[in-house]
């Protein structure tokens, strides 16, 4: 069995991995942190733990968390770096779910988090956890970077295109929305229902955090630095992120079904949907995959590709899991294989 320790087990992400792990075959639910509900039980927070988690929140102490064999951090960003070092000196593996570790230089942290980060030197060793590109890098890794739920859905979009080589990597448009709960569990006027509810908006349009993550990860498949212009917006929406992906084709004549079809056939959890679908983010609820479809308008040059996921599963908890089967030898499947939740 593995030994799970989640440190930060009370937001979404964290009860998401307390949700799949509790059903877990091979894991062992060892420890879950938090300092303000040190000492209640987890399931009297979250009711539908009830009779299977059966753990009480005990504060995050790295002696506990180093008998374990994996620790999820489910924490906010800059939290996860100040304990990692010590845990992997322990023989402890790392999955932040957080973005202390996204970047491959210490710059691009300080400058779209605004803080110093505090253990540079493990930058460069930690993986990026999107398993459809660094699969066998995860395999071997202790350290994962488990990407943010934007990232996830628009590289997957991007990934077949770029890598064969079809689109002008300059022209690169990101329309993407995401459901509420991707701000996290907090109490924050902009995601009350009175202010959410029968409302749409488009936010971060100057610059958001998600957009570094995205273009350094399209530049490392493209081989060369692209242009994206990313524009993320809120919906009134529990669960969800459906994004809408634009790109210039360079070669008229490539079939994008084909392409999409060929390089996901292998992906347990990418679904290529058939010529003229548009993928629904209720067809993903709760379930780790990314759908997608992929369609050229008038036959004309501009590609748009479909892609959603549940922000919480694919988008984070899910992912996480995937990558912790990758990095203990379990079949990659392993606990997601639950069928997304209608209606």
């Amino acid at each position: 069995m593995i030994k799970v320790g989640i440190v930060g087990g009370t937001g979404y992400t964290g009860v998401e991995l307390l949700r799949l792990l509790a059903a877990h075959p091979r894991v062992e639910l060892a420890v879950i942190t938090s300092r303000g509900e040190k000492g209640a039980k987890v399931s009297d927070l979250f009711p539908n733990l009830r009779g299977q988690v059966n753990l009480a929140f005990v504060e995050p102490d790295d002696a506990v968390l180093q008998g374990c064999d994996v620790v999820f951090f489910a924490t906010p960003n800059g939290t996860a770096m100040n304990s990692v070092p010590a845990l992997l000196e322990k023989g402890v593996k790392i999955i932040d779910l957080a973005a202390d570790f996204r970047f491959g230089q210490a710059a691009d942290w300080e400058r779209w988090y605004g803080m110093p980060h505090a253990c540079p030197e493990l930058l460069a060793e930690a993986v990026y956890g999107l398993p459809e590109i660094n699969r066998e890098a995860i395999r071997k890794a202790r350290l994962v970077a488990n990407p943010g739920c934007y990232p996830t859905a628009v590289q997957l979009g991007f990934l077949p295109l770029l890598e064969a080589g079809v689109v002008d990597p300059k022209s690169l448009i990101a329309d993407a929305k995401s459901g509420v709960s991707g701000a996290g569990r907090k109490a924050e006027v902009g995601i009350l229902l009175a202010e959410a509810g029968d409302n749409f908006k488009a936010y971060g349009v100057p610059g958001h955090r998600h957009w570094p993550e995205i273009r350094q990860g399209l530049t490392a498949v493209a081989g060369e630095p692209v242009e994206l212009v990313f524009v993320p917006h809120l919906t009134p929406m529990i669960r969800g992120i459906h994004a809408t992906l634009y790109a210039t084709l360079t070669d008229p004549e490539a079939d994008l079904q084909a392409l999409f079809e060929e390089r996901y056939a292998a992906e347990p959890f990418v679904d290529v949907l058939l010529p003229k679908s548009h993928p629904e983010t209720r067809s993903v609820r709760g379930a780790n995959q990314c759908r997608l479809a992929v369609h050229r308008p008038q036959n004309g040059k501009t590609v748009v590709v479909l892609s959603v996921i549940d922000n919480l599963v694919k988008g984070a908890a899910g992912q996480a899991v995937q990558n912790m089967n990758l990095m203990f030898d379990v079949p990659e499947t392993t606990g997601l294989e639950g069928i997304a939740l209608l209606p």
